[in-house]
């Protein structure tokens, strides 16, 4: 299983690695992968669920693992779209605020996870899959009657 450093590690890389100069405005990778039609925008999303998952193991309270997967959700939703995505994946960083909930809602030595928290953590990242697979379909559709428009044209 992945560690929380790594986890750290991650999510400074894909939120705030990088400086832009004579500001101090920080972003990642998050919106350079954004750059990239269809893959760029699930970097954050697929880090998102690394991090669920291990604040299931580190015994986070299901409100607060509904906290990330909306995080998540926002972040998949914003970075779908074209040039506002970029914008909210440097302001937004979903990675940073979801590492911050685990690291501040853990709870060690609490009591082990019950099938009814891994049932809600799975339920939770199948219904975000769902979400994320229709923004892409949706992007799809979109970008083939931008397409059609421009053939037309």
């Amino acid at each position: 299983m992945i560690r929380l450093t790594d986890l750290r590690r991650y999510a400074v890389l894909l939120d705030k690695a990088f400086r832009i100069p004579g500001t101090n405005i920080r972003f990642g990778l998050d919106p350079i992968l954004g750059l990239v039609p269809g893959v760029g925008d699930l970097a954050s999303p697929l880090f998102g669920v690394l991090v669920m998952l291990e604040g299931l193991r580190q015994r986070v309270p299901r409100i607060i693992l509904l906290r990330m997967a909306v995080n998540a959700l926002l972040d998949a939703i914003i970075g779908a779209i074209p040039l506002v995505g970029i914008a909210g994946d440097v302001f937004f960083r979903a990675n940073t605020r979801n590492l911050a909930l685990l690291e501040k809602h853990a709870v060690p030595g609490g009591r082990a996870p019950t099938k009814g928290d891994y049932w809600f953590v799975w339920s939770v990242l199948a219904g975000l899959i769902l979400a994320m697979l229709f923004v892409l379909v949706f992007a799809i559709w979109l970008f083939a009657k931008a397409w059609e428009y421009v053939r037309a044209v």
